[in-house]
């Protein structure tokens, strides 16, 4: 499966020297059908995109290769996400070893801002005030272009939602690149109002 259309090419990392893996991966189930937060692991996973700044472009995996997916992951030399370490990784667990936490260097920057900030962001949040752009769709639709695919095998569903999750991974990456370049994130506060937040990811 190639890259979506209209993901264009993301530039080099400003981290020079390593590979750093931007990812993010959609499920198959929702919490309601799996019994709550607590069975992550039984939601399967439809797609998860990964961005290498070694590789310089994306890779799309589909649940029958979650184990090459942990391989780049386990290598890369750091992993990026939104909170990819307490939901993805859970998820991923029943396809691949279920210390992948351990063995991976991460920066969850939902979890580092929570850390700061006492509550949790949405990234959706963080890149309309920080980027001035949001996601393009949400995780319902991405359940429901799953169902569609198994229901009818029809390949468009599946590429709606490589390119809904590639399209996270890309502002993911933007998001971690401009605390790179500036120190700081901006966030709506929830009272209408952009703050902002230091971080010193370099």
């Amino acid at each position: 499966m190639g890259l979506p259309a209209r993901i264009p090419p993301a530039k080099t990392s400003r981290v020079s020297g390593k590979n750093i893996v931007y990812f993010d991966l959609e499920t198959q189930r929702s919490f309601g059908d799996v019994g709550g937060y607590a069975n992550k692991g039984k939601m399967g996973v439809s797609v998860a995109v990964t961005y290498s700044t070694a590789r310089g472009g994306y890779q799309i995996y589909t649940e029958s290769e979650m184990d090459q997916l942990g391989n780049e992951l386990v290598r890369a030399d750091l992993v990026v996400g939104w909170n990819h370490v307490q939901f993805d990784y859970p998820v991923l667990q029943p396809y691949i070893f279920p210390t992948l936490g351990e063995q991976t260097i991460n920066l969850d920057m939902m979890l580092d801002l929570e850390a700061r900030l006492g509550f949790r962001l949405k990234l959706d949040s963080v890149a309309a005030a920080t980027l001035g752009t949001g996601k393009t769709a949400d995780g319902l639709d991405a359940l429901r272009w799953w169902q569609e695919h198994k229901k009818t095998g029809a390949f468009a569903p599946l590429r709606r939602i490589a390119e809904y999750c590639a399209y996270d991974v890309k502002v993911t990456k933007c998001v971690h690149e401009y605390a790179l370049e500036h120190g700081l994130l901006k966030y709506d506060d929830r009272s209408g109002n952009v703050a902002e937040i230091a971080v010193d990811w370099k």
